[in-house]
């Protein structure tokens, strides 16, 4: 069974809060770098997520270190498609 990074948020369909609270949460357990990753219709949903944590809870604490965009094959056979991704690094300033 794979494993995520123990930092690293992946987006989804749950409330933007819910993960903010995760971002929120491993900043202040003392990490300095952190990684949402996201992908398909959620990728503006990460925008967002990370937005509102850089804007509104750590203001000027968060810089965006760097933004990684990609395509994954998901699907097998026929049903083989391309979906968009994004990786956004943040980095604590302190």
């Amino acid at each position: 069974m794979n494993r995520a990074p123990p930092d690293t948020v992946f987006i989804g369909k749950k409330p933007l809060m819910a993960y903010a609270t995760a971002v929120m949460m491993h900043f202040n357990m003392g990490s300095k770098q952190l990684t949402v990753k996201a992908r398909g219709q959620s990728i503006s949903h990460a925008v967002d997520v990370v937005e509102v944590v850089r804007n509104r809870f750590f203001q000027g604490k968060l810089v965006i270190k760097e933004v990684r965009i990609g395509t994954e094959l998901l699907g097998e056979g026929e049903d083989q498609r391309n979906v968009s991704t994004i990786e956004i690094v943040l980095s604590r300033t302190e």
